[in-house]
């Protein structure tokens, strides 16, 4: 099922947490929901899954607004604080979720089984929630947000607490999941976006900034050159301090200090290569290293993002 949101704002009091946004995600579509603290991403997944009631615009799925609250057993959603009944036995929580999510009596059992095995429970199946580790916590509440096979998976920092392995795990389901659901995937782990997403969009104080795969997005932050140099025979400070004069640079950043490793930003649409060069040549540095480097996608996130 496709999401379509159409002008969608809410606010809180005088603070307007999402500010007249429109997207669309389409469906066996995974979407990265990108922003910093505070942003509006849990707020906009809150009125998709219709938890929270839209002050303006409308939020469709399937066509259907989700305000007649007809869509909600089309859901799964993961919320950031993973909410669970500690003191229950994994399998009988899930079959209290299967029921509340009215998946039919007679077909609970196998849906709780599948969802154990899928999400890597079998060890843990018989133990109570209150005794699982934070990792298997959260394997337990994206077992609940798709026990009743629902089109479209809502999923806030689903990661959060796994160790590397388990997120490895984890990333290749919602990845094999997403190849006949309708997936939004909100987290903070920028390289997990890259390797489960088909799609980024990043929101900042409630407005999107960035819409796009993170190939267009690298695309789009090209025109500012990013270098990596390394020189020999120069005082670090002095270094800095001339590299940063030069009228197309825009910004210097220490990488090591020992080795006089720098990181430099040129402004957009000019290249610092020979400015950087005729520097060295004209000071007696040895310029042992300049490797142009790839935007990366902490770096857009951060120009996006930081006012």
């Amino acid at each position: 099922m496709d999401i379509s949101i159409d002008h969608v704002s809410k606010s809180y009091g005088s603070q307007k947490a999402v500010d007249n946004i429109s997207f669309t995600v389409k469906t066996g579509e995974i979407l990265g929901f990108l922003g910093p603290n505070g942003a509006g991403k849990t707020t906009t997944m809150k009125m998709i899954t219709n938890y929270l009631e839209i002050d303006a615009g409308n939020i469709t799925i399937g066509g259907q607004s989700v305000q007649a609250g007809t869509m909600n057993n089309h859901i799964g959603y993961l919320p950031e604080h993973n909410p669970l009944y500690l003191e229950m036995p994994i399998m009988d929580y899930l079959a209290f979720c299967a029921a509340l999510q009215k998946v039919p009596k007679s077909n609970i059992e196998d849906r709780v089984r599948a969802m154990i095995r899928k999400c890597g429970l079998d060890v843990e199946k018989h133990k109570k929630i209150g005794e699982l580790s934070k990792g298997y916590r959260q394997r337990v509440g994206l077992a609940q947000a798709m026990i009743h096979d629902p089109e479209i998976l809502i999923l806030d920092e689903p990661t959060t607490g796994l160790d590397p392995n388990q997120i490895v795990e984890i990333r290749d389901l919602i990845r094999d999941l997403g190849k006949e659901k309708t997936v939004i995937l909100s987290t903070h782990i920028l390289p997990e976006v890259e390797a489960t997403c088909d799609r980024i969009l990043i929101i900042d104080k409630g407005k999107i900034v960035a819409d796009g795969t993170a190939a267009t997005l690298r695309k789009q932050a090209q025109g500012q050159q990013l270098l990596r140099v390394r020189i020999e025979d120069a005082p670090l400070n002095l270094a800095y301090e001339a590299i940063k004069s030069l009228p197309t640079v825009a910004l210097v950043d220490v990488l090591q200090e020992d080795s006089c490793l720098l990181e430099i930003h040129s402004h957009p649409n000019v290249l610092s290569n020979r400015e950087v060069f005729r520097l060295c040549v004209q000071r007696g540095w040895v310029l042992a290293e300049m490797t142009s480097m790839e935007t990366k996608l902490e770096d857009i996130f951060r120009d996006l993002t930081v006012s």
